[in-house]
Order: structure tokens, then C-alpha cells, then sequence
């Protein structure tokens, strides 16, 4: 083992612990997204046992298709959701301090048109700063004209009397996602990707008592027994309820988030932007990320979740106009690197309201068959939500009650180098120093992944432990030979398996390819 690194069961090891016919675990978790990953290792700290199976990889979902933001929400203000927003600042100052290794604060600037717009969201501000109290973020305050366009270099000239600047949190999302996945390990959870529930069990008295699991790798099936079962799938909570009850009417609306990434040197080096109100209403942020531009969201309601969200053409567009109206150019295709689709699970309100109206609160439901269902919320919050979560169980379920261990507990992981062995019969490093993931992701990052992070397939690899294909899909794409490699000889997989990860991770890089939706 490398030391600071944390010792992760064989894939054998763990389907062992599954297939444990006499076990009862405490806690069965279904969905490996943020909302799950945080019950787990809540309730693995308080002692209770711990099973959670994710049917695709860990944060394949919405939680790795975030804006990357940990951050009260200061568009919540203009709603009146004070509590929210309080809540969101608490665990953001949580977040900034547990995993500071990967979240960090970062300055936004809002660019006003007019003074009556500097005065207007500079009051605004400050209320989120009284709302913060106590946290050790930076405080709100004006920004003249000039120091506008020193800190915004790529902002159109003349168009702007200054601004008003704030700060909220940064993060990689599946970073953050693995360092809890794998710290619930070290509490001692069961934690499996590529684990379907088929089924859920119910015993004599038509209470939920536990699941039917699949291995996607083997196709083996197991029956497994648990007090508590939580359905935790996010914008796919409906299904699973659907499994328990055919005829339960729906608990979410979905609606899609569009992100664009762009070259860093599009905007210069610089704060991060937010446009509070766009054309058609929406917050529109152009953010750093990992030498990048990302810039984002939209918000359109879908009739449906699917595993592969794709973008509108309009939705580029209007990511294209926003950023054209602000920068006074408009992206060149060839600038356009990577888009990404996220899905977001909001709690259903009233039918006819737009969907950036839904609230982003959490909601838990308890049916009367036992299966509890906790749906909507945001990363920031995905500690409380856990916290909140499992309290409920302890209550409904009558479990031991235990405290909550989670507010102050470290998320920083050391992440050593894994070194590659020189008799590898590796294809040539695909990457150039001209690339703009040179020095993002490495050889040993992608190692690391296999041996320590439970990455089974290229499109782990290249999508979620590294970020090759949310920031440069065409280069992804170049690397994935090289991944589907490395993958083989450590999983000690043939030349057919290769092949096909290869095909399946270019199906998969298709979606990320931005000229494929660009609008006539």
C-alpha cells in the first residue's frame, strides 16, 4: 500500500461482503451521486453498516455535470429563500475548510450597466454577506471602472460603469465525490459501482426488507437484506419508487443545465464573471476551471431523465448570444472544446412554473411500504442533506441513535504518484505540451485511478478521475487508446475488451462534442 493512500477492498472482496447470505446491513443505499456517497459515509461514522450500489460508475449522473460552484446561491435572494441560502453559506464555510484540498473560495464579479445597478446588487451582496456570518470568505464590495476591466480583461469596452464583486467556493465535483466515496470506505462502507438494483425485496408484511443486485461486470445476481432501504438516484428517484409502488405519481420535474468550456485565453486571466440576469431571466456564470472557461448554465425543463443528456442547439445558442453580448465576439467553433449536459432532480411544485423557479431545497419521502426516497438539493449542501437523511432513519426505523460525525470531519486525501512500470507495453503518451491537458492529466493520475480509486472502465477514467472529457473532447478522445490499455493490463482484460471500451468511450465522447450541436 502507498502510504496516504486509502486501502480499497478487491472488487472480489466486496461482492463477497454482498453475497453474505445471512447479513443484514443497517443501511442499503441505492445511487452513487453526491446525495448517496454523503449518507454513506455519515452513516458508516456513526457505526451503522453500510451498503451502497451504484448501477453505473460513482458521479456518472448529475453529480460529475455540476457548474463546479459551492456556493450559497445568490440568485435565491431575489426569491426570498433565506433559509436556503443560510443553510447553503453554513456547508460552504464546512466544505471550504473539511476538503480544502478541493474546494477553494474564488471572486465573482457581476459587470453593471448602470449605477443604479452597481447600487441595486450591491445591496443585494451584502445581505449575502450578513447571511454568511461567520464565515471567512471575503466580503462583498464595489469595483470601479477600471479595476472592472484590469479584473475582466475579455469584457467588451464602454459598455460597463463598474461593478460589484463577492466571493463563493470552487470545486472539482467528482474529486470531491471519491475522497467521500472512499472515506466511507475507511468507515468500513461497502461501496460498488457498476451495481444494478433490479428489484427491491419485501417481506410477509409488504415492508420494503431489501434488494436484488446485479454485477454489470458478471452478470451474477444477489439477494440482499438491509433494515433500511434509501433511494438516493437523483433525477432517477422516480424509477426506483416506481419499483416499489407501479402507480406512484412522480416526485421531480427535470430540467437540464448546458455547459460550455471554452479556452482560458478566451477571457484572459481573470475573476470569474456572473451575468445575474440574461435575456430570458436566467444566471449565467463564466468561470476558471482547470485552465479553462467554463461557462454555464441553462435551464430547460425535459420531459424525461436519461443517462446521456445531450444539449439543444438553442441552448447553445444562447450560451453563444450571452457570451457574445458580454465579450463583444462570439466563440469561434474551433474554440468550443467541450460541452456538457447535467440533469437536475427538482422537487415538483406547482406544474405550470418554470423551472428555474423550482426550489433547489431537499425533500424526504417515506412510503408506506418503508422505502425512503431523498430527492433535489445541491452539492453544497449534500453534508446536510446526509445529516438530515439519516436522522430520519434513526426516527423511522428505530435504529440505535447515533450522533452525526460528519460536520468537521477532513476530506483531504494525499494523493502521492503512482509510478508506472517501464515494462509496460504502453502506446506513446498521446499528449503534447501544447495540449491544453498537458499538465491536468498525467499517466499516473490514470494508474492511480485503476489501482486506488475503483475506475473499471476508459470512460471512468477519462470523465470523471481525471476531467479530460468535460474540458477538451477531441483530445479525450486522443487519449483513449492509451487509457483502454492501461485498463487492460491492470484488470488483466484481452485486445476484444480494449476494443470495446475504445467504441464504447467514443459513443460516449460524441456528446461532449460541441460542434455536433452548434445551431445553423
Amino acid at each position: 500500500m502507498i502510504m496516504g493512500e486509502p486501502a480499497i477492498p478487491n472488487r472480489e472482496s466486496q461482492w463477497a461482503r454482498v453475497g453474505e447470505s445471512e447479513k443484514v446491513w443497517d443501511v442499503i443505499v441505492i445511487g452513487g451521486g453526491a446525495t448517496g456517497a454523503g449518507i454513506a459515509l455519515d452513516a458508516a461514522m456513526r457505526g451503522y453498516s453500510v451498503l451502497l450500489l451504484e448501477a453505473y460508475d460513482f458521479g456518472k449522473g448529475t453529480s460529475s455535470r455540476s457548474t463546479k460552484l459551492v456556493h450559497g446561491g445568490v440568485r435565491y435572494l431575489e426569491q426570498l429563500q433565506f433559509q436556503m441560502v443560510r443553510e447553503s453559506l453554513r456547508e460552504r464555510g464546512r466544505l471550504l475548510v473539511n476538503a480544502s484540498n478541493t474546494v477553494h473560495e474564488l471572486e465573482f464579479i457581476i459587470p453593471c450597466q448602470s449605477y443604479w445597478q452597481r447600487f441595486f446588487y450591491g445591496i443585494g451582496l451584502k445581505l449575502y454577506d450578513f447571511l454568511a456570518i461567520g464565515s471567512k470568505a471575503k466580503r462583498s464590495g464595489q469595483v470601479s471602472k477600471g479595476e472592472l476591466y484590469r479584473r475582466l480583461p475579455g469584457l467588451v469596452q464602454g459598455k460597463f460603469v463598474g461593478g460589484v464583486s463577492y466571493s463563493d467556493g470552487q470545486f472539482d465535483d467528482t474529486r470531491l465525490l471519491i475522497d467521500t466515496i472512499l472515506a466511507a470506505v475507511d468507515a468500513e462502507a461497502c461501496c460498488l459501482n457498476y451495481a444494478r438494483v433490479v428489484s427491491l425485496q419485501k417481506n410477509a408484511e409488504g415492508k420494503v426488507s431489501g434488494v436484488v443486485v446485479r454485477d454489470e461486470e458478471t452478470g451474477s445476481s444477489y439477494n440482499v437484506r438491509g433494515r433500511v432501504v434509501i433511494n438516493a438516484t437523483g433525477p432517477f428517484c422516480d424509477a426506483v419508487r416506481q419499483m416499489d409502488r407501479p402507480n406512484a405519481n412522480p416526485l421531480v420535474a427535470a430540467s437540464q443545465g448546458v455547459h460550455l468550456v471554452l479556452p482560458r485565453s478566451f477571457f484572459g486571466e481573470s475573476s470569474a464573471m456572473i451575468v445575474p440576469k440574461t435575456s430570458d431571466g436566467r444566471v449565467l456564470f463564466m468561470i476558471p476551471w482547470l485552465g479553462h472557461l467554463l461557462v454555464g448554465t441553462t435551464d430547460t425543463a425535459i420531459p424525461r431523465a436519461t443517462e446521456e443528456p445531450v444539449p439543444f442547439p438553442e441552448e447553445i445558442r444562447f450560451l453563444l448570444d450571452t457570451i457574445e453580448e458580454y465579450c463583444g465576439r462570439r466563440p469561434k467553433p474551433e474554440e468550443c472544446l467541450s460541452v456538457f449536459t447535467g440533469i437536475r432532480p427538482l422537487v415538483k411544485g406547482d406544474p405550470n412554473q418554470a423551472t428555474k423557479k423550482l426550489s433547489r431545497d431537499h425533500t424526504i419521502e417515506v412510503s408506506d411500504t418503508g422505502l425512503l426516497t431523498i430527492t433535489g438539493g445541491k452539492w453544497t449542501t449534500y453534508r446536510h442533506m446526509a445529516e438530515d437523511c439519516v436522522d430520519r432513519i434513526i426516527h423511522e426505523y428505530g435504529l440505535e441513535k447515533k450522533e452525526c460525525h460528519t460536520y468537521d470531519h477532513p476530506l483531504n486525501r494525499k494523493r502521492v504518484v503512482v509510478e508506472m512500470d517501464p515494462q509496460q507495453p504502453l502506446p506513446p503518451w498521446p499528449l503534447s505540451d501544447s495540449s491544453s491537458l498537458a499538465s491536468i492529466v498525467s499517466a499516473s493520475d490514470l494508474l492511480r485511478a485503476v489501482r486506488f480509486e475503483m475506475a473499471r472502465t476508459v470512460e471512468d477514467l477519462l470523465a470523471r478521475r481525471t476531467r479530460a472529457l468535460f474540458l477538451n473532447a477531441k483530445e479525450a478522445v486522443a487519449l483513449a487508446p492509451f487509457a483502454a490499455k492501461l485498463l487492460a493490463l491492470e484488470l488483466g482484460k484481452d485486445g476484444e475488451w480494449e476494443r470495446q471500451q475504445i467504441e464504447q468511450f467514443l459513443l460516449v465522447a460524441n456528446n461532449y462534442i460541441p460542434q455536433r450541436f452548434m445551431p445553423e
